[in-house]
């Protein structure tokens, strides 16, 4: 495993189980070659990434170098090393907020922020590498991926930021009018995702959804009815870069890697909120 545990990505040496070695290294260096020609996997997992929005619409050149430039090296030193094939964690922003839904993917896309774009990006250098260099890939277009061990300090998560500010008593802040809406994927769902691209998905891209929209408003209900607690609210304006609107359509993925989810939302945030409530004090 290699992670730069960046302060804003959640990554903790904690999470990591005995027996498994984590190499402490940024995806955009060059010393990961080492590590790919050490350890010549057969399948890449790429996950790591610039992951906010928000961050992005501040900072687009590092996005940029992180999620572009980082992934650009990943892909080179898996080709070098005769990696078989990279799963590849792509998102749902590439589609900005589409004219209708639910999203396919077909449906065209038209990225909002420089993180949607960056991922658009991403997923074109994995057909490059396929065609001229021999890597395989399976593109997963998550939708909003909650769950245990989600950063509550980050910028980008919204169902973890509530539980931790539900927690301590504490406003949770709601931008533009809450209304706006996603698809939230619970964690344990997105592994299975990830377990049946290894030997299924040859070359295309799937997006991994629940076919639900939810509103932030409606995470908000959800965790006063879990908690009895009503957290004072905190109005913002629209975020640069957010969304409107998202709910995707799965049925590729059933179809072609055999996946459906099958955690409900109430179920994901009670499990998240019971994980939370369990850590000790300052974790």
């Amino acid at each position: 495993m290699i992670d730069s545990l960046w302060e804003h990505g959640g990554g903790r040496r904690a999470n990591v189980r005995n027996g498994i070695s984590l190499v402490h290294m940024d995806i955009r260096d060059e010393a990961i070659g080492r590590i790919f020609a050490d350890f010549k996997p057969e399948i890449v997992n790429h996950h790591a990434a610039q992951h906010s929005v928000a961050i992005s619409a501040r900072d687009p050149v590092y996005d940029a170098q992180v999620n572009v430039v980082g992934l650009l090296n990943v892909l080179d030193h898996a080709a070098r090393a005769g990696a078989r094939k990279l799963i590849f964690a792509s998102s749902g922003a590439i589609y900005g907020t589409p004219e209708r839904f639910p999203i396919t993917e077909a449906t065209p896309q038209h990225p909002s922020s420089p993180y949607g774009i960056t991922k658009m990006v991403g997923e074109h250098y994995l057909r490059f590498y396929r065609e001229n260099r021999g890597l395989d890939f399976t593109a997963l277009r998550y939708g909003n991926v909650y769950g245990p061990r989600q950063d509550p300090n980050g910028e980008a998560g919204v169902i973890a930021i509530f539980i931790a500010k539900f927690l301590a008593r504490e406003p949770v802040r709601i931008d533009w009018d809450g209304e706006q809406t996603r698809d939230y994927v619970f964690v344990q769902d997105v592994a299975a995702a990830n377990l049946a691209a290894l030997e299924a998905g040859s070359g295309e891209a799937y997006v991994i959804g629940t076919g639900k929209k939810t509103s932030v408003n409606d995470i908000y209900r959800a965790l006063v009815q879990l908690t009895g607690f009503e957290a004072p609210v905190e109005r913002a304006p629209q975020r640069p870069g957010d969304a409107r609107d998202a709910q995707f359509d799965s049925d590729k993925a059933r179809l072609q890697l055999g996946w459906t989810p099958e955690t409900e939302l109430l179920d994901g945030i009670r499990a998240a909120y019971d994980y939370f409530e369990r850590l000790p004090p300052g974790y």
